[in-house]
């Protein structure tokens, strides 16, 4: 990296907070900065907006292969949520229904599903998105059952209900309403198009009357890495809060021009929907639908569109970062009009990678002059999500910043670590129908607990920082006794290995030392071999395994405490299993699941001596 590029000159506070220590170890952090004033409501914006700012651009989205874009304006976008909720409620729901009446929304992102999300909250129906992967990678449609089951939904809307029919048809649909944008669901629904053409009027302007701070907006789904979906209740309060609590970090929001951003993360999530579309739309900025993915398959559409939008702030988990690095290092073109108007780089989800972080600041100092700050968010679904951020420009990937305004984070002593707990508007007051796991969310002082473990990067200078310690639930002891934080160890290893692994699960529970099982990144195994291999080919290719053996070797030199060390490796062509609950469709997987999952493959990592296809380092 160019260590002579400045940093761009950004609009952000310098890092602040106030530390109080408490005498049984516990720790609590507050950020001194005021909290900017909330939207009173999840709809508020589009009414500021689309007074102050008619004709701009709220969402785009490709019209097909070519070059068109289908775009809505926010006065547009006023208009279309109105007549939504007025053509729900006239159909007997929201307000009209007298009661629970949720809308399970079963759609990939597009302007239909953001349309329809707000013009249900406004109708006063909660809507509950579902991850796609429940009703079109399951196999058994356990998680979409149990959903369906856990909030009853009143109406589903699918954007193309065939692709849905077969998940449908798992669930009681007994006096549940079906909408539909494309085609319809084989029994019959109503189209989008009939329930736009609903005339708005009274009662939609009686609806907005109607919202409270404290009304429940949406039920969004935790991973069900640990079992059955929990539905995190989110309310107005929660989401509005939070995109103050993010905007609050601007040295001068009043004055902060709208945002442009292109962005593929599915509103499902909290991540996604939450932090990127509502808070986008707060503050009246514009996004570009990327129907792309950090995929083989995907990633060539988000290409497509990167070579057209040129965002101003840019958000993306650490797998899509690993895939558009090496393009904007060998494509000046693609890496111009990335960089021409960017602000803001931002990851979330996982910890970014040094080595990545380096690599992207040295495109940016090559083609702009300057590097950029990497913003980083730490949170969960439960927390709407962000509590805690980096917002100043840092040399250091992988922290989670410091405690945004409006919250208090506690660090409270479990063992030999901190585990990270939090108060504060943007906390969800629950799980929806189990008031069983809502009692065992919070501690005794109404805190809830995320299960991570945090550190000060520097305990005499608290001001430069947390840094994620692991999951408390995941580390475990070696034989000797000797703690292994496996969050931690995991991030090594995929930096260790130069790009060539997608993934981790680290073992090494009352083994003499810590190994790993290695999801291979398919593109970048490929490309460093030079030819079309299968991933049966690549998990046995000597040179892709003399490469990892290498930079675990670099680490291990590195690192030469036994907490620290991975002796071996292996990787894996199996991808971790969505029905068993290993992972999620942002990526986060179950340790403790899969390696239990995965018996046969750990002890051949611990054979002696070391197997074909063992990577001893």
């Amino acid at each position: 990296m160019n260590a002579l590029a400045p940093f761009r000159r950004g609009g952000n506070h310098p890092p602040r907070v106030e530390v109080e220590r408490r005498p049984d170890g516990s720790i609590l952090l507050r950020n001194p900065y005021p909290l900017v004033t909330p939207p009173e409501n999840l709809i508020a914006p589009f009414r500021r907006w689309a007074a102050e700012a008619p004709q701009r651009i709220w969402l785009a989205e490709r019209t097909g292969p070519g070059p068109g874009w289908r775009t809505v304006t926010y006065s547009e976008a006023l208009e279309l949520i109105s007549r939504i909720a007025e053509g729900l409620m006239a159909r007997g729901l929201g307000h009209a229904s007298g009661g629970h009446a949720p809308l399970m929304i079963l759609s990939g992102n597009s302007i239909d599903h953001a349309l329809m999300t707000y013009g249900a909250i406004l109708a006063g129906c909660p809507v509950a998105p579902v991850s796609r992967s429940y009703s079109t990678q399951s196999s058994d449609f356990a998680k979409l059952r149990y959903v369906a089951y856990l909030v009853k939904p009143r109406a589903i809307y699918a954007d193309d209900m065939p692709l849905y029919e077969k998940a449908l048809a798992a669930l009681d649909l007994t006096g549940v309403q079906l909408f539909h944008s494309r085609r319809p669901h084989s029994t019959g629904s109503t189209a989008f198009a009939e329930l736009v053409a609903t005339p708005s009027g009274a009662a939609a302007r009686a609806a907005y009357d109607r919202l409270s701070f404290d009304d429940v907006a949406k039920f969004l789904f935790t991973s069900g890495s640990t079992g059955m979906p929990k539905a995190a209740i989110n309310t107005h309060r929660m989401m509005c809060t939070n995109a103050a609590m993010l905007r609050s970090m601007l040295a001068d929001p009043a004055n902060e021009p709208p945002a442009v951003t292109l962005s593929w993360l599915p509103w499902n999530h909290s991540f996604g929907g939450n932090s990127v579309l509502n808070g986008t739309t707060s503050w009246g900025g514009t996004i570009y639908l990327d129907g792309g993915a950090p995929t083989p398959q995907g990633f060539a559409e988000t290409l497509r569109n990167l070579r057209e939008v040129s965002p101003t702030t840019y958000s993306n988990v650490p797998a899509a970062w690993a895939m558009l690095t090496p393009e904007l290092e060998r494509d000046p073109a693609l890496a111009a009009t990335f960089f021409r108007d960017l602000k803001q780089l931002a990851y979330g989800g996982a910890a970014l990678s040094q080595d990545l972080g380096d690599r992207i600041q040295a495109v940016a100092a090559r083609t702009v002059g300057h590097r950029l700050p990497f913003s980083s968010g730490y949170g969960a679904t439960e927390t709407a999500p962000t509590i805690c951020n980096v917002h100043w420009a840092s040399e250091r990937m992988g922290l989670i910043g410091l405690p945004l305004p409006g919250v208090v984070v506690k660090l409270a002593p479990v063992g030999a670590k901190l585990d990270v707990r939090v108060k504060g508007d943007c906390v969800t007051p629950g799980y929806f129908g189990r008031p069983d796991l809502t009692a065992k969310a919070f501690d005794e002082e109404g805190f809830y607990q995320l299960g991570d473990a945090a550190k000060f990067v520097d305990p005499d200078d608290p001001s430069k920082g947390l840094v994620f310690d692991g999951r408390v639930v995941e580390d475990f002891k070696l034989d000797t006794g000797t703690f292994v934080s496996a969050g931690r160890l995991r991030i090594q290893a995929i930096e260790a290995a130069g790009g060539l692994i997608q993934d981790a699960l680290v073992a090494g529970l009352d083994r003499p030392y810590a190994a790993i099982l290695a999801w291979p990144n398919l593109a970048a195994c490929r490309a460093f071999a030079g030819e079309e291999l299968s991933v049966e080919q690549i998990v046995a290719d000597p040179r892709i395994l003399a490469r990892i053996g290498e930079g675990l070797a670099r680490h291990n030199a590195d690192h030469p405490g036994s907490s620290t060390q991975i002796r071996r490796a292996l990787l894996m062509t199996e991808p971790p299993s969505l029905d068993a609950g290993e992972t999620t469709d942002k990526g986060y997987v179950n340790q403790s699941l899969s390696l239990e999952r995965r018996a046969d493959l750990v002890a051949r990592l611990y054979a002696e001596p070391a197997g074909p296809g063992v990577v001893a380092a």
